[in-house]
């Protein structure tokens, strides 16, 4: 069974989000350096720290509840497992790999 983690580190901005008034002048602020330097592109919270926004966690969260950015948070398992991703299921066999999702995308 695999669940979100509780410390959320990854982002995105809605490419589909309507504009929304926010009233708060930092997440504005942030908004506008989203926008400006990643558009619609994934980013984690290092890289707006290493930008000098230093307390945007609420703007962020604002920005969130809003519905303006998805906040995206690792996948976790067990302790000690592996958790992965993949777009397609791949059958590993001792001659061969098969693809099993193989679909017009791919």
């Amino acid at each position: 069974m695999v669940t979100d983690d509780i410390d959320c580190s990854h982002y995105m901005k809605d490419f589909y989000a309507q504009p929304v008034p926010l009233r708060n002048p930092r997440a504005k602020a942030l908004l506008a350096h989203i926008e400006n330097n990643h558009s619609t592109l994934a980013f984690c919270r290092r890289w707006i720290e290493d930008s000098g926004f230093e307390k945007h966690l609420i703007p962020l969260k604002q920005l969130v509840d809003a519905g303006i950015v998805n906040a995206y948070p690792p996948l976790v398992d067990v302790p000690g497992s592996y958790v992965a991703q993949f777009e397609h299921t791949v059958l590993l066999r001792p001659t061969c790999k098969e693809v099993l999702t193989r679909g017009d995308d791919y």
